[in-house]
């Protein structure tokens, strides 16, 4: 039998689950998608997997994204857990902050704890912050505790222990209790998920991984096990909010690193497109069933950031991980339109998902979204959705838009349908600010690279309302983050909380705690199957200037920890925080906080996942049919052309509609549309400011 040659990669969303796989044998890319199963999430996944015709047996790696962590906590579905802390910190996690996001709201109100007061127990210790213990573990207290909350029937405990970062030693000990009265319990360890210091968001990250632990552990040892008796014997990887991935197994230890585990995908994906391209500055604007996502990358760099609420800053539950930076807004093909109680008219936050689904779908839908509303003004054909596989029902749309909302508003159709586009355009176009603009950034220095199956539509308006000069559609938008997948990295981030001052600290100090994570880094890509060879290590200090709350991050050259290298550190440190904040104090006193490092796996020949190998043969560069598209300045007919049938650099003046079997892109009046020789469709948006122009 010869050797497994395949990489498969599968990203469930909220409407499609995704799959793309690549043959290096063969030279192969195979891509399809199928609705996502909401009652069993695995069907969906073996449903594309036969849809795919894959031979289990031949796949080396396997490749997961999943929206399971994420949905668990804004559901509130997760397990029933404790938290066991230190004597006197019964209350760290429900003080919380205490910020007030939301200023002006009188009603507000922070979120409610994922762990209620009367599950939280204390028990006898205490550590210093330096690490030495001031209090022995009080063994009595512990056994109160572990009994206390087994009587009360959690399914996981966490357990934060004051200072534990630095010594994790009374943390082990209560675990060793917990099993001993109850190995079925799932327990996370604080020091085994954050070694930082913050007790709320340290005891907060905490608390996520055990409210999820047992519902994505389960989901994952099942879907391992299923693959395995269908043939599967390679790597089963899950990706993670970082953007790189890791085994099932470390998953299933720390499933809080699975937050954003489908979106940054895409992410990852359009940084190594826009290396392809040769345009390092592109924000990526991935557009779904249910959600849109937004995310600027620059100079090729992704921009990760630890701190993350679930559920968005004012009301959710912050998470102290690294997370690919992404702005997401309730706005994709299933959104709902509706009209609020002063008649005005809404889209979303609420989808349709995929039960029943938009309108169109013939699935008992009966709200009209977005979807319905691109059918309607012809910017979708109901006979080509998912290249004919899935055909769409334009009448029920029609009628579902006329009744809801056309109607009551007296609107036309037309009107109505135009009128929830621009709605849900605006409102993503915030998203794409919200990580440009809003972050100091001139959109006109990016090119736009929209994917996600609805994301081609729409770039078009929203790269028009941001005055960014160019929009590209990759090969395969709508399977683009599980594309991305295949060319992800196995990543593991690792941090360590030392307060130092840079001038005075001793590098030998900083040198054997890097050493730690190091060794510790190179144990977990190996348990990963990544081979010596392929591995790299990036360090990096969170610095700050004394007196200063929060820190910037800096990275740390490879090579000996010296005198010199902190002292380069310590410039790069002053330009960054004066590129960031526009000032910086080069005579001031600068500490250090946290050392952290990234241990990454590389990922053999990653670039070749986002070229095709199809023939010429068909390409004729002749559009396939004319249809009649609505737009902003009225009703026109419309060159519809086959993706597959372009023509390497000729020009598609718009008004145009090009089709592939999971997206439709539409290229508006005056802009402009050429396929590249690598692939991807580039797009010249027309009447802007050219004073700045895509780098």
């Amino acid at each position: 039998m010869s050797k497994p040659s395949s990489r498969v990669a599968v990203d469930i969303g909220g409407t499609f689950t995704d799959l793309v796989s690549y043959n290096a044998e063969t030279d192969a890319l195979v891509y399809t998608k199928s609705l996502t199963t909401y009652d069993s999430l695995s069907n969906g996944v073996f449903e594309c997997l036969r849809l795919a015709e894959t031979d289990l047996s031949q796949v080396a790696a396997f490749v997961h994204g999943s929206t399971i962590a994420i949905n668990t906590v804004i559901q509130r579905k997760g397990a029933r857990t404790g938290l066991i802390t230190t004597l006197g910190f019964r209350d760290v996690y429900a003080i919380a902050r205490s910020n007030r996001p939301d200023a002006y709201n009188l009603l507000f109100e922070k979120a409610t704890p994922l762990v209620p007061r009367d599950l939280v127990m204390e028990v006898g210790e205490r550590i210093r912050a330096n690490g030495e213990v001031m209090r022995p573990l009080d063994a009595a207290s512990v056994d109160r505790a572990v009994r206390e909350l087994l009587e009360r029937g959690v399914e996981a405990i966490a357990v934060v222990l004051l200072h534990a970062y630095r010594n994790p030693q009374h943390e082990k000990s209560v675990r060793q209790a917990i099993l001993a009265a109850a190995p079925h319990v799932y327990v996370s360890l604080s020091h085994e998920i954050l070694r930082e210091f913050r007790e709320y968001e340290r005891t907060s990250t905490t608390v996520l991984n055990s409210y999820i632990g047992p519902i994505v552990s389960n989901y994952v040892h099942e879907l391992g096990q299923n693959l395995r008796q269908g043939g599967f014997g390679g790597a089963f990887l899950v990706m993670q909010s970082n953007g790189g991935a890791m085994s099932a197994e470390a998953a299933a230890v720390r499933p809080v690193s699975l937050m954003e585990s489908g979106p940054v995908a895409g992410v990852i994906g359009c940084a190594r497109l826009g290396e392809e391209l040769g345009t390092p500055n592109v924000i990526s604007f991935d557009m779904g069933g249910t959600t849109a996502k937004a995310s600027l990358i620059e100079n090729g760099e992704t921009r990760i950031v630890t701190g993350y609420h679930i559920g968005g800053f004012e009301t959710g539950h912050p998470m102290m991980l690294p997370v690919v930076d992404i702005v997401e807004v309730g706005a994709g093909g299933g959104s709902i339109a509706w009209i609020d109680e002063g008649g005005g008219l809404k889209v979303g936050p609420l989808s349709a998902g995929s039960t029943p689904g938009p309108v169109c779908y013939g699935r008992g839908g009966a709200e009209p979204t977005i979807t319905d509303a691109n059918l309607v003004l012809g910017r979708l054909d109901a006979e080509h959705f998912l290249g004919g596989r899935m055909k769409l029902d334009a009448e029920a749309a029609r009628q579902a838009i006329a009744t809801k909302i056309a109607r009551p508003l007296g609107l036309s159709l037309e009107e109505a349908s135009l009128g929830i586009l621009a709605i849900a355009d605006a409102k993503m176009s915030l998203a794409v600010r919200e990580v440009s603009v809003a972050k100091g950034h001139d959109p006109r220095e990016f090119a736009l690279i929209a994917t996600g199956g609805a994301g081609p539509l729409h770039a078009g308006a929203i790269a028009r309302e941001l005055s960014l000069p160019r929009v590209i559609v990759p090969e395969l938008p709508g399977t683009f983050s599980a594309l991305g997948m295949l060319a992800s990295d196995v990543r593991h981030d690792y941090v360590r909380t030392l307060i130092l001052g840079l001038a005075s600290a001793d590098p030998s100090e900083i040198a054997a705690v890097f050493v730690e994570m190091g060794q510790e880094a190179q144990s977990a890509l190996s348990r990963d199957g990544v081979g010596r060879e392929q591995m790299r290590l990036f360090r990096s200090l969170d610095l700050r200037y004394q007196g200063q709350e929060y820190t910037l991050t800096t990275s740390a050259p490879s090579g000996e920890i010296d005198r010199a290298l902190l002292e380069g550190v310590r410039k790069r440190f002053d330009e960054i925080h004066h590129a960031r904040y526009s000032h910086s104090a080069p005579e001031e006193p600068v500490e250090i906080v946290n050392l952290r490092l990234a241990a990454v796996g590389l990922v053999a020949d990653r670039a070749r996942a986002f070229r095709l190998v199809e023939s010429n043969d068909r390409r004729t560069g002749e559009p396939k049919a004319r249809r009649t598209v609505l737009f902003d300045s009225g009703a026109i007919a419309c060159p519809v052309y086959d993706r597959a049938a372009l023509i390497v650099g000729r020009e598609i003046a718009g008004p145009a509609v090009i089709e592939e079997r999971v997206s439709t892109t539409i290229v508006h009046p005056g802009d402009c549309a050429r396929l590249l020789e690598k692939g991807p469709i580039m797009i010249e948006v027309a009447n802007l400011d050219r004073a700045a122009g895509a780098k």
